[in-house]
């Protein structure tokens, strides 16, 4: 990632075709390892190509990647009718919350630090 965004600060900089020694000028300058193998890799994979169209293509692959699990899982009852199920489940789970509430307040063993 180090080197993509070295790549990317190159080019936001001007260079409209970054070297290897902009690369490792870039992630010397803050320190950074410069891996000469990643960095031959990653101008190996961009050469030729411009750079905003690399990132929109990338937008549109990731756009196609499932995400957010939980609100998939909760939405897709709802959508076929079921959601009178979903209604006691989160009852349930507002019970279990309550119970941890009350557990924590045991914690001070009937003596406070100020007392």
């Amino acid at each position: 990632m180090k080197v993509v965004a070295a790549y990317l600060l190159a080019v936001l900089g001007g260079k409209t075709s970054p070297s290897a020694a902009d690369l490792k000028d870039i992630l010397g300058s803050v320190g950074a390892e410069a891996d000469s193998d990643k960095i031959e890799l990653l101008l190996s994979e961009v050469k030729g190509k411009d750079i905003t169209e690399l990132i929109a293509s990338g937008r549109e692959k990731l756009a196609s990647v499932p995400s957010g699990g939980g609100a998939v899982a909760y939405s897709a009852p709802a959508a076929t009718g079921g959601g009178g199920a979903a209604a006691p489940a989160a009852a349930e789970q507002k019970k279990e919350e309550k119970v941890e509430e009350k557990e924590e307040s045991d914690d001070d063993m009937g003596f406070s630090l100020f007392d």
